[in-house]
């Protein structure tokens, strides 16, 4: 486990313009208040303020991203960074710039021949009724958003329409995947190792943004109740879907199984939730590890490109 020391001045960067601005505040809260009550010398950014100045004027040694959405896990925060020649938490600039595009994403995992649901990309001139026949029921989602964010399921071609319209207005491209209709997985990548797989229980249509960080009656099971085989076999494929797009350090790949008990891949997540709510603390947990703990280790795996 990296020393405290050594680890410098370490900035939370939270907050930015994004849509996900009041989660990353949330998590980067947390996670600030865990370092320095680790002893870590630790110092919290809201990046919509001259981010620049405020890492030259603290005299930051690294950077613990927790910039959800647009602007910390699309690869900009990254590449800034590099510039400057401040290490930092997770994906480096490509990974995290193709994670936080499904449809990018999507296309080199089917290339690679790892499951993941059909897909249209949607636009004025969409044939909503042949997308609807082919999909049947779909879930419409911005291609560059997060937390569920302007995401619909619908099952009939005017439905479509709508959601393409509402989706819209949190980005220029949007699309329709596949609905798998069945219980969704999360599962945490730590430094080279596969945290123990959460299956997620909700009252909701899916898994939505009241969901994940309001509602009281979401239900968490962690580790899974899988048997060994499955539990190895969603291991491998995440583990897969993480490596494929370059990602290192941390992260969270979420998954659905369908009926036939076969693992779709939804996304990965390369800046994760850190709230009271969040998935990949739940994860470590099961592994033994403390909060603080777990922060440690994603320091220890820096980013230093």
């Amino acid at each position: 486990m990296t020393s405290v020391k050594s680890l410098g001045r370490v900035a939370v960067v939270m907050g930015g313009n994004s849509a996900e601005r009041e989660v990353s505040l949330k998590s980067g809260a947390a996670v600030l208040a865990a370092l320095l009550d680790s002893g870590v010398d630790a110092v919290g950014i809201d990046a919509a303020d001259d981010l620049v100045g405020q890492l030259q004027k603290r005299r930051v040694d690294c950077v613990f991203n927790v910039l959800h959405g647009r602007g910390g896990e699309d690869g900009k925060l990254q590449g800034l960074l590099d510039f400057m020649n401040i290490p930092y938490t997770g994906s480096g600039v490509l990974a995290s710039a193709l994670a936080m595009d499904k449809v990018r994403t999507k296309l080199i995992w089917q290339r690679l021949g790892l499951s993941t649901p059909a897909f249209h990309l949607l636009g004025v001139g969409s044939d909503w009724q042949s997308i609807m026949t082919e999909l049947t029921t779909a879930v419409v989602k911005p291609v560059r958003e997060g937390s569920s964010i302007g995401m619909s399921i619908v099952s009939d071609a005017n439905a479509l329409q709508t959601a393409w319209k509402k989706a819209s207005a949190y980005d220029s491209e949007v699309m329709a995947e596949q609905y798998i209709k069945g219980p969704e997985y999360s599962v945490s990548m730590l430094a080279g190792q596969v945290l123990p797989a959460i299956e997620l229980r909700t009252t909701h249509e899916f898994y939505d943004y009241d969901a994940k960080y309001i509602a009281n009656d979401t239900v968490y099971l962690c580790p899974a109740p899988l048997s060994s085989t499955e539990t190895e076999e969603l291991a491998d494929l995440c583990r897969g879907a993480f490596d494929a797009l370059g990602c290192s350090g941390w992260g969270r790949v979420d998954v659905m199984r369908d009926k036939e008990g076969r693992f779709w891949l939804l996304e990965v997540n390369t800046v994760p939730g850190m709230t009271d709510h969040s998935l990949v603390p739940m994860a470590a947990k099961a592994r033994g590890l403390s909060f603080a703990e777990l922060l440690l280790a994603v320091l220890a795996a820096t980013n230093k490109n």
